[in-house]
């Protein structure tokens, strides 16, 4: 029986794995919870979930290699030994930045930059399948600027400011309250219909539940309510606009920042060494976010879109142990890239 490889793309909200056979071809997938370990809340529990899911009916004995695409590397390395080893898989996995095989999983290039922005948000330079350069992913608390996370929580302060009456009306107020609270929350539009103790009542309540919230879920769940401020801004909210205006303008400059050569050539940034992955799924998909990102960078960027971060790790377990030829080989097959054959 062919080898099996492992790769694991571990993100703030969901983990994916996928299994390949030496030809690339997939032998096995699964999904499972966040597995970030500076915001979920049990990230080896979200890896064996996945590798559970992706090895049902293979025989485990066959596995060669994997390899984790996982964010803060340094902690990330025990729980990815802990899942595996709970999988009863032999040996250990390699354990490389989660940017790393969103990068892969776009292309089979070995240069380039990727920008990621989802839960989190950061960028790195590639050159030659290793990361040299890097810029934010330092966690919500810290960074991640541009993030799912950064903008839910930006829309929590400016429905907040609002209702006190620090800021200008926005439809966030509503949009906002809807969504934490539920059915549970009051609908007064834009406008300031609502008493200064019905503003403060709802304050309130909007505290205590996101506070409950972040402690339960952990600190991702913010990013819960990118969502809310893409509605608001299809809706023509200025507000809802200005943080996502904002959100690309970082995420642009994270960008530019992490692209430029490491060697100090002179380079500035805007040829990213080769492709610009754009990963995460407030870039991958048609969000207002992806639109004004993509207009930050400008037209110069050659910006493709991430297709699987757990192929792309599988890709490199695959390149880690196979001849370069059929590495390569199974790389494309696992992207879905082989070139097709030209009829006559």
């Amino acid at each position: 029986m062919t080898a099996l490889f492992v790769g694991v793309d571990g993100g703030g909200t969901s983990t994916r794995c996928v299994v390949a056979a030496e030809t690339g071809e997939v032998a096995g997938r699964g999904r499972s919870g966040g597995a970030n370990v500076l915001s979920a809340p049990d990230p080896a529990a979200s890896l064996l979930a996945a590798l559970t899911a992706a090895l049902e009916g293979l025989d485990r004995s066959q596995v060669a290699g994997g390899v984790f695409g996982l964010a803060g590397i340094a902690r990330a390395e025990a729980p990815a030994a802990q899942a595996w080893r709970a999988a009863g898989l032999p040996g250990l996995p390699v354990v490389v930045p989660d940017v790393l095989v969103a990068f892969c999983g776009a292309t089979p290039e070995p240069d380039g930059t990727v920008l990621v922005a989802g839960t989190g948000a950061m960028a790195a330079r590639i050159k030659g399948r290793a990361v040299v350069r890097r810029a934010d992913g330092l966690g919500w608390l810290l960074g991640d600027e541009g993030s799912g996370v950064w903008i839910g929580r930006n829309a929590l302060t400016r429905a907040l400011t609002a209702l006190d009456g620090r800021t200008p009306p926005t439809l966030l107020v509503d949009l906002v309250a809807a969504a934490v609270l539920g059915h549970g929350a009051p609908a007064h539009g834009p406008g300031p219909e609502l008493s200064p103790e019905a503003s403060r009542e709802l304050t309130v309540r909007l505290i205590d539940v996101v506070y409950e919230r972040v402690a339960s879920k952990g600190a991702a769940w913010l990013g819960t309510l990118a969502p809310v401020v893409d509605d608001a801004a299809r809706k023509g909210d200025p507000v809802a606009g200005d943080i996502l205006d904002e959100a690309a303008h970082r995420l642009s400059r994270t960008a530019k920042v992490a692209g430029r050569d490491p060697a100090g050539d002179g380079d500035d940034g805007d040829d990213f060494g080769g492709p610009l992955v754009l990963a995460g799924s407030l870039l991958t998909e048609p969000t207002e976010l992806a639109r004004r990102v993509r207009a930050a960078l400008g037209e110069r960027a050659p910006w493709t879109p991430a297709r699987d971060g757990a192929a792309g790790a599988a890709a490199l377990a695959l390149r880690a142990a196979l001849p370069a030829d059929r590495a390569h080989q199974a790389h494309l097959r696992l992207i879905d890239r082989v070139p097709v054959p030209e009829t006559r």
